[in-house]
């Protein structure tokens, strides 16, 4: 009996040691976050009351962004530390994240039994019953309330699934049979239950455990209070950032797509060499039915989304994983599987290239990000810049009589590749300017004289073209050397850097000699500036052709970031020489006309006003009817968004350069992907808008 009581004391000490050790780590790290972000960062903040105010809002939208697990007897207690987590970080103290473990574990569990309680039986969709706005947005009373809310939710979510189904199915107008309405509502009701408690079982099950989950938490909310772009970042998250900016990508080797008839994913590729095709035990078409971190429980994936399937690979590059796989024949087997690194020169080319051919023969340049070469720093072989020049040079090869560079949805990345970017296209200069923390202004050069392109010129841009790409679009707009149409870009105007997270590091240190840590930090150094002295930061490049984007409607813009930074202007740089003016009037008149005269255009900006008025905040009837009616309103100018508009055909057709046609005789999945581009640019209509404003240009 004595050994059985110790036993059972060293398995409590060693539970306890488990989920304290990560918050202790949290506490520890965040302290250092503060010490590095006061060495570092281009707009320091105090570590006051209203730090913690800040910190403390960001950590419960991250972890109950809808209200639905913490109660109000809950928030109570952890409104003791609303105006004291600067003392808890400063103290390197722990009482908050003990508390909030506590209440969030307990609550996790509690909600995942009543996920399963209220779908045990059908929805009633016929009586009268509303969800809220004021219990949407509030946090429930009590564990009865909670309940309740969570019942409305889910009912909701149901509902919203089935109207969803029902106004995308080929014949919208047949009204349901109540059969047919039961089998859908059953079907939904299952999918909804296995995404509420997927959402649970994320947290519970993620590789460091629950107390990992809430100390990152913790440490980006400490890092997100000196800007939106100052971040806290474990290492798989590091790993994937880098990835994106051209170093190595860890991949298991496979391509996803969504199950659109059963729901779940498929698999539907392979990369030879990559550790899911060396293990000879998947191919194309098996179904994801769960998966299973090393050391954690299973994860029921059989009806996610191909979004949820990815979020639960991301989070370890480095621990093993069991696939549980459906097979076509039906028969189910479970593999082992662990991320490689991939080097990126092994992947396809980035930066595409393709012949628009209309009156005129046009280039057309689609850059998704700014990576860069992050083996070759001094030659940068592999960067983006480079990569768009050899497609340039490609073009040209072609005859092209103007460019257009695509810079919509390119949320930056490497400003030195952004630099060497604009210098394609100027002879030599300033491109932008650099202001530190202590407050000097440094400029960025093109030194290189000469251009690799001088002809007619135009960037696409949108809402979401940020950083990197907003530079070269401001520097080129300033040079007078494009034309830029599109919308309003996001309006990020400053420049960060990822150091580990150490107090002794220094931004002149080399990578390789700073000591290897678990976290990282991407901390905010310097604010940049156009070299007419404005800046993008809040505002933005305005186009000079304003073309309208289905991102209209979205607010996700610097300028609505609660803690962005605030930047004012500086000196025009001296040396700054812009090219002539050019008159673009006839272009935007063109543009307006155009624009006018499209019916994909005017139905876009009824349901951009749609859209947005069905997102305001108001209470919903939980009843099918008006599901469907709401649904009905919106999917009204669906259709012709998303499929060509009958006999509708832009001003050219798409066609690949000599050298990519060679390659693609070679590879018949390269040519499948390749020709899914080639329609997808046959049906956008602001590129024919584009296209037909350069050509304006040319004349």
């Amino acid at each position: 009996m004595r050994v059985l009581f110790v036993i059972v004391l060293l398995l409590d000490s060693l539970l306890s040691f488990a989920q304290t050790q990560p918050l202790n780590q949290a506490t520890s790290d965040a302290y250092i976050i503060t010490r590095m972000a006061a060495k570092f960062h281009v707009q320091p903040r105090l570590v006051d009351d209203d730090f913690s105010q800040d910190m403390f809002t960001s950590i419960l939208k991250n972890l109950d962004e809808e209200r639905i697990y913490f109660t109000l007897e809950d928030m109570n207690k952890l409104n003791a530390f609303r105006s004291s987590l600067d003392e808890q970080v400063k103290q390197r103290k722990n009482d908050f994240l003990q508390t909030l473990l506590s209440l969030y574990q307990s609550r996790m569990a509690q909600a995942d039994t009543m996920i399963d309680n209220i779908c045990k039986q059908p929805f009633n969709f016929s009586t009268a019953e509303k969800f809220t706005v004021e219990e949407d947005t509030s946090y429930p009373a009590n564990a009865t309330a909670m309940h309740s809310k969570m019942y409305k939710s889910i009912k909701r979510a149901v509902l919203e699934s089935m109207a969803e189904d029902v106004i995308d199915a080929e014949d919208s107008s047949h009204t349901l049979s109540k059969k047919e309405l039961d089998a859908l509502e059953i079907k939904y009701r299952k999918r909804t239950q296995h995404l509420y408690k997927r959402s649970i079982k994320m947290k519970m099950e993620y590789p460091g455990g629950l107390p990992q989950v809430l100390g990152e938490v913790y440490c980006s909310a400490v890092a997100t209070c000196y800007d939106p772009h100052t971040e806290y970042l474990p290492l798989a998250e590091k790993e994937n950032l880098e990835a994106q900016l051209g170093n190595n990508i860890f991949r298991f080797g496979f391509g996803m797509d969504d199950d659109e008839e059963n729901g779940g994913v498929v698999i539907n590729s392979l990369k030879p060499g990559s550790p899911a095709f060396k293990s000879g035990l998947l191919n194309k078409g098996d179904k994801i039915m769960a998966l299973q971190w090393e050391g954690k429980d299973r994860i029921d994936v059989s009806d996610a989304s191909r979004q949820e399937v990815g979020d639960i690979l991301s989070a370890s590059n480095h621990d093993k994983i069991v696939f549980t796989v459906k097979k076509a024949d039906g028969a189910v087997r479970e593999l082992t599987l662990q991320k490689e690194g991939i080097d990126p020169d092994d992947e396809d080319n980035r930066v595409k290239s393709f012949l628009l051919k209309g009156s005129k023969t046009i280039g057309y340049i689609s850059l998704p990000a700014f990576y860069s070469d992050w083996d070759n720093d001094d030659n940068n072989v592999h960067g983006c810049a480079n990569d768009v020049a050899t497609e340039i040079i490609k073009l040209q090869k072609e005859n092209i009589e103007g460019l257009i560079l695509d810079l919509r949805y390119n949320g930056g990345g490497s400003m030195r590749e952004a630099m060497e970017l604009a210098g394609i296209f100027i002879d030599a200069g300033p491109v932008e300017q650099i202001k530190d923390k202590e407050g000097k202004v440094y400029t960025l050069k093109d030194a290189n004289r000469g251009t690799i392109y001088s002809g007619p010129l135009l960037l696409m841009v949108n809402s979401y073209s940020a950083s990197a790409s907003e530079m070269v679009a401001g520097t080129l707009q300033d040079y007078n050397r494009a034309l830029i149409a599109g919308t309003p870009t996001y309006g990020k105007a400053t420049s960060q850097v990822i150091l580990p997270l150490d107090t002794t590091v220094s931004l002149s240190g080399s990578p390789s000699n700073m000591k290897p840590t678990s976290a990282f930090l991407k901390v905010t150094i310097e604010q940049l500036f156009r070299v007419n002295g404005t800046t993008a930061q809040k505002k933005g490049v305005e186009p000079d052709i304003l073309i309208p984007d289905i991102l209209d409607m979205s607010s996700e813009r610097e300028l609505n970031e609660p803690l962005a930074l605030n930047v004012n202007k500086i000196d025009p740089n001296k040396f700054y020489r812009p090219y002539p003016e050019t008159d673009y009037a006839e272009a935007k008149s063109l543009a307006t006309k155009e624009i006018a005269s499209d019916d994909y255009f005017i139905t876009l900006k009824q349901y951009i006003e749609t859209n947005k008025l069905l997102q305001q905040p108001k209470d919903m009837n939980l009843k099918w009817e008006d599901a469907i009616s709401n649904y009905k309103k919106e999917d009204a100018t669906i259709p012709i968004l998303t499929k060509r508009i009958n006999g509708w055909k832009p001003g050219f057709t798409v066609e690949n350069n000599q050298f990519e046609n060679e390659r693609l005789k070679a590879d018949s999945s390269l040519k499948e992907l390749n020709d899914e581009i080639k329609e997808y640019l046959a049906s956008d209509h602001a590129l024919d808008i584009a296209y037909k404003v350069l050509l304006v240009q040319i004349k």
